[in-house]
């Protein structure tokens, strides 16, 4: 079945046609080219951030569910306030929401490094930081998801999405490993790591001043879609009406949360999967994100160049039971070799389930009420580590190992339970007409 979009919002003043479609079509675009650039420092900042968090956060606590915490109160914001992202995002003008972001997060980084780098900083500063973060995050994500459909041609959407994929996967691979290598050099045999920290902490926040120059260049502002005169509360009844009113976009929400909350415990809780399966330090755990980045790369990539393919519904259905195969594989690792491999496949197969599902969702919703869907989107991602939490538990009280084999066959029964309830998931074919 082919989804609709009633209307097309490209401005024609900032459409430019690709004379040479490819894996790298939509970068003829100018001004998704700085979108696409900004999102690159930003990601590479978050991923850096990531392993240091974790390395640091795992060798102060030693425990699983502590790492679950700090991700909570980076996601839960994302529940809490990603509805006011949404409207925010159809009401005003979206270049400026996403610049002011940045530069918030600039600043609050840049302090954080400074308490890491001291030696002062305390588990409950990755909460505050984590809370603060997330609810930037939330209020400016919305904005930045929802401009895509606006400064690119709806053909080139799907390979637009996946290129934005690969800026997350890009990221992935390279930000870990510099991570990873930036503590173990600085931290000199210092087990508390603080110093390492600091400086890839520092470095993050020069990132996201990257990403704020970046987003200042387009030349696209991403005008209110709105009527005025709504309430705010008005306008988030109209986005959950809408998602009643649409199975199909109900589904497709369905699909790109409960599986991938599953899919996505690995990321979670790797800092303790690679202490005490594999027994490694911070190179080792910066390797291990570095591997499920570059088959995530790799992924979004072939996904770029393939573009827009038929039997998509198919397609994310094939590739969500590969994801959980391979996520039991890498369950069952026991040398670092092993679970790199095997972590390839699970970034490659949960990347082309992730860009499809989300293109897909693009195409076909309403573009006046783009914003606020995306947001409802947000704020059930933002309920994942909720979904995390009896899996960390496990992993806690009966060991990663175990935890994860149950999050691959959960995955696999959350796509075949969906794929009864919404059968017309599977039909998707192309997302759109023409």
């Amino acid at each position: 079945m082919n989804v609709t979009q009633p209307t097309d919002t490209v401005d024609s003043a900032q459409e430019e046609e690709s004379d040479s479609p490819g894996m790298f079509a939509s970068l003829a675009v100018r001004d998704f080219r700085y979108l696409w650039f900004s999102n690159l420092a930003a990601t590479f900042a978050m991923q850096m951030q990531m392993v240091a968090r974790g390395w640091l956060i795992y060798d102060m606590t030693n425990s699983p569910l502590a790492l679950t915490w700090v991700m909570l109160s980076f996601m839960l914001p994302m529940f809490l306030f990603s509805l006011a992202g949404g409207v925010i995002a159809d009401r005003a003008r979206k270049k400026w929401v996403m610049i002011s972001a940045q530069v918030l997060n600039s600043v609050v980084t840049l302090a954080l490094a400074v308490i890491i780098y001291m030696g002062d900083v305390t588990f409950w500063h990755f909460i505050y930081f984590g809370v603060f973060n997330g609810t930037v995050l939330a209020v400016s994500m919305p904005a930045r998801s929802s401009i895509i459909p606006e400064i690119v041609p709806r053909e080139t959407l799907v390979n637009a999405m996946a290129l934005q994929s690969a800026t997350f996967n890009l990221s992935r691979v390279l930000g870990p490993t510099l991570a990873g290598v930036l503590i173990a050099i600085v931290a000199s045999g210092d087990t508390s790591s603080m110093r390492g920290v600091g400086i890839v902490y520092f470095t993050i926040a020069g990132l996201y001043v990257l990403s704020v120059a970046s987003t200042a260049m387009m030349h696209y502002i991403g005008a209110p879609t709105t009527a005025p005169g709504k309430s705010m509360r008005g306008d988030i009844a109209e986005g959950f009406r809408y998602m009643r009113e649409e199975r199909l976009i109900l589904g497709l929400l369905i699909l790109g949360f409960v599986p991938m909350t599953f899919g996505f415990t690995a990321s979670f809780l790797l800092p303790a999967f690679n202490k005490d399966i594999i027994g490694g330090g911070p190179d080792d755990l910066g390797l291990l994100l570095t591997a499920m980045g570059a088959g995530a790369l790799i992924g979004s990539l072939v996904l770029a160049r393939v573009g827009d393919i038929g039997n998509k519904g198919r397609v994310m259905f094939v590739t969500a039971y590969l994801w959980a195969v391979f996520l039991a594989a890498f369950a069952l690792s026991e040398s670092l070799i092993t679970a790199m491999i095997f972590g390839a496949f699970t970034g490659l197969f949960g990347a082309i389930f992730g860009s499809l599902n989300m293109s897909i969702v693009q195409l076909a919703i309403r573009p006046e009420i783009r914003g606020r869907v995306m947001s409802i989107m947000m704020m059930a991602h933002g309920l994942m580590p909720i979904g995390v939490i009896p899996v960390s538990a496990a992993a806690e009280f009966i060991g990663i190992d175990v935890a994860l084999l149950g999050a691959a066959f959960m995955l696999a029964l959350s796509m075949l339970a969906l794929g009864v309830i919404f059968p017309e998931l599977s039909k998707i074919d192309k997302g759109h007409d023409g």
